[in-house]
């Protein structure tokens, strides 16, 4: 049997808003951690003629035009070297570059995203259009998607924590997750106390059993909510267990830039501090 190769893809937009050189970096760090060819499709920005009431007398809108997309087309290029350049042949980077109207990056991406095992999204906390173009692929790709922040190192990920409530988006994450646990992984199975209503006592402890049948190395862990913010909660969890990544199903409503990721909302990724693998 020939081996599987694992394959993880990279959308970045370069207008109206573009990720830092250190947010792309770390999602490149993630794709060498988690072991994975990755491809990398840049979005340049196509914008359509615009007529003024009063021509170009005070503006010369034409060339406005041409040198914003002359400024996306090169940032494209930068971007697509900086990745060549980190991953520094460690993995297969393979480019390409798309050029679409405003707006329509988010779908195209979403779309591509399908055709591969994961998505990486670079996670800017003060970039809406950043974060919108994340919450299109996390929510109509159909595929996982890891939410990567600019601390995420290319060191091994071997220990993860999974967010549980017994829900099914809950259980769509752990399936997604599991691909990419190996034999010597930990994980840790955290269900918060005094949130919601769960299906039943003992959820961790009977998933982290399941895992130990099937061989893995998992122990349950049950957290008390801290100060009403379910996501930091569980982040704070997840840092403690010394685990390099966070699993959670997502939730979300429809095109409102709502996040609501098991009971927390979109606020709580304002401080992302380790890569979420987020399954919807």
């Amino acid at each position: 049997m020939m081996p599987k190769t694992r394959l993880a893809y990279m959308p970045l937009i370069t207008y109206p808003d573009i990720a830092t050189e250190e947010a792309v970096i770390a999602a490149t760090s993630t794709a060498m951690a988690l072991d994975t060819e990755l491809q990398v499709t840049t979005f340049s920005v196509d914008i359509p003629p615009v007529a003024s009431p009063i021509g170009n007398f005070l503006l010369n809108i034409p060339d406005l035009i041409r040198t914003t997309e002359e400024y996306s087309q090169s940032d494209c290029l930068r971007l697509e070297r900086l990745v060549q350049r980190h991953a520094d042949g460690r993995i297969r980077v393979q480019c390409s570059s798309r050029k679409l109207p405003l707006g329509s990056a988010g779908s195209a991406a979403a779309s591509e995203a399908r055709y591969f095992d994961l998505s990486l999204l670079p996670w800017v906390k003060d970039s809406s259009v950043l974060q919108e173009l994340a919450e299109t692929v996390i929510f109509d790709a159909g595929r996982p998607a890891i939410l990567v922040p600019s601390s995420a190192t290319s060191s091994p990920i071997k220990n993860v924590a999974v967010a549980w409530d017994g829900s099914r988006v809950a259980a769509r994450a752990l399936a997604d997750v599991m691909p990419l646990l190996t034999p010597d992984s930990q994980v840790t199975i955290l269900t918060v106390q005094n949130e919601k209503q769960l299906e039943g006592r003992g959820i961790a402890e009977t998933l982290a059993l399941s895992l130990q049948r099937r061989g893995f190395q998992a122990q349950a862990q049950n957290v008390e909510l801290e100060g009403g913010n379910i996501a930091e909660t569980l982040q704070d969890a997840a840092l403690n267990a010394e685990s390099h990544m966070l699993a959670m199903g997502g939730f979300g409503h429809t095109r409102l830039r709502d996040f609501v990721l098991g009971g927390a909302t979109k606020g709580v990724l304002s401080d992302l501090r380790l890569p979420v693998l987020m399954s919807h």
